[in-house]
């Protein structure tokens, strides 16, 4: 399927979460089974690309295009956790939200040293949570420069933001406004 086609397949919800916000639901591209592999496909294309030796992704949507993609290109994936979900001691980061701070954390011993780590998720808005997550993954020793996502809110500023901090940024559509 070509990148318009699967951008029709990402549903508009007018006024959700908030009055003024239109929400853009992937949901409607992930049940289609065309569809999400398509998308899973050309993210794949893209990491492959870039080098990637493994795949990491944030809890909960990046889970779902991550770990597709690692299979697909028969790597490894690293999920980046909320905090409290890994059974074994854990490295973390507390970052910044619009109201409040949140925590990402992950099993450093799921990364060798020098691993070339490709993040991949469902979507970029102000780029916050991938931002900690390449800090972390790095942390962990890992090398982080490729950023891929199915979805950019440009106006929202987080494209530009991973790219300030050294990732290469990549996203399969892009819908401007809010």
């Amino acid at each position: 399927m070509t990148i318009d086609e699967l951008k029709a397949l990402v549903r508009s919800v007018p006024d959700f979460p908030a009055p003024g916000v239109l929400f853009r639901d992937i949901t409607t591209l992930i049940s289609h089974g065309e569809g999400l592999k398509a998308a899973v496909g050309h993210l794949a294309d893209r990491a492959r690309a870039g080098g990637a030796q493994a795949i990491a992704g944030m809890e909960a949507r990046g889970f779902i295009f991550g770990a597709a993609v690692a299979i697909e290109l028969g790597l490894g994936f690293v999920p980046v956790r909320k905090p409290g979900k890994l059974p074994v001691p854990t490295i973390g980061i507390d970052y910044d939200l619009e109201y409040g701070t949140d925590r990402l954390e992950i099993d450093p011993t799921a990364i060798s040293p020098g691993q070339r780590i490709a993040i991949v998720d469902d979507l970029i808005a102000t780029g916050g949570t991938a931002l900690a997550a390449a800090a972390l993954l790095r942390q962990a020793g890992a090398v982080v420069d490729q950023a891929l996502f199915v979805i950019d809110l440009p106006d929202l500023g987080g494209a530009a933001r991973l790219t300030e901090a050294g990732l290469v940024v990549e996203a399969l559509m892009d819908f401007p406004g809010h």
